[in-house]
């Protein structure tokens, strides 16, 4: 049992984590309506930017802000360059503006800095919790459960931005009908400036996160592959959807992975999560959620 549960809870840190990068994709979808191609390539951008500094002697928190800076200006500029004169366009046409701008800010980030693996420290070690390894044998990372905090907390106090105060009502109203919301004086481009920078501040939390995990690399834009099937499961308009398909999708191919890896060959974790997308497209495909659109004809 207690193996089950240090893989369970295992599963489930590591779904918040998910949460975080979906989170991304949410907010720019909620607002726009643009599925955010390009979200891991800014969790990548934000994570060697923050690196790089800090491997050239700047302080940990000075760097922290000259990043979060930086990717405010970022995520402004795209919005204003990329988003702005697409408005109106059809939904492929921004999806492939981002998918353009994804390589875009991939090849910056390697021409400002480099393509090389660096080491990211927290502060944090990835070792077990002492107390929970002595005395009940389970072996969770302090390193997991710090991140797992930390978007954890992010996330809902994001939620409780959009839902609470008066930009995040303005962000649903536009969500729900642009013209409408223009109609009652919202100004549109100004809350999507907002949403994307907001969604570039994201990017540089969960780069931090998932960068003490696992380096900061190339690998880290794949990690947004991984928040697919979260929002499929969630909802793409949902952030209560984006944590709870999180949390599914975590545990769920960490249970996959020690109790059906064995009879498949193992590797199960890096496939799973999407065979389980697959599936539930085929009985919701709104997601938990999301809104079922119906279409008068």
């Amino acid at each position: 049992m207690s193996f089950f549960i240090e893989v369970l809870v295992g599963g489930l840190l590591a779904g918040v984590m998910y949460s975080l990068v979906a989170l991304g994709f949410v907010l720019i979808y909620k607002a726009s309506g643009v599925f955010n191609y390009a979200q891991g390539s800014m969790v990548f951008f934000a994570a060697l930017c923050f690196v790089s500094m800090i491997e050239n002697g700047v302080d940990f928190w000075l760097a922290i802000a000259i990043t979060i800076t930086v990717m405010i200006v970022l995520a402004v500029l795209i919005e204003r360059t990329v988003l702005r004169p697409l408005v109106n366009q059809s939904p492929i046409a921004l999806f492939m503006a981002t998918i353009g701008l994804a390589f875009v800010l991939e090849g910056a980030s390697q021409i400002i800095w480099d393509s090389q693996p660096h080491l990211l420290e927290l502060g944090i070690q990835d070792e077990p919790i002492a107390w929970l390894s002595q005395h009940a044998s389970i072996y969770i990372s302090r390193l997991d459960l710090f991140g797992a905090a930390v978007a954890g907390i992010l996330v809902l106090v994001l939620a409780v931005f959009f839902h609470k105060t008066r930009i995040g009502r303005a962000l649903r109203a536009v969500a729900d009908d642009h013209q409408a919301a223009l109609s009652i004086g919202i100004p549109l481009q100004h809350i999507w400036a907002i949403v994307w920078a907001v969604a570039g501040f994201v990017a540089l939390v969960a780069g931090l996160m998932w960068g003490a995990r696992t380096g900061v690399q190339y690998a880290l834009t794949f990690v947004a592959l991984k928040a697919l099937p979260v929002l499929i499961l969630g909802g793409f308009e949902s952030i209560s959807g984006a944590i709870v398909g999180g949390l599914i999708i975590g545990a769920s191919e960490k249970l996959a992975e020690v109790y059906l890896g064995p009879y498949v060959g193992g590797g199960i974790e890096s496939w799973f999560a999407y065979v389980i997308a697959l599936l539930f497209l085929l009985v919701r495909p709104q997601g938990l959620f999301g809104e079922k659109i119906i279409d008068r004809v």
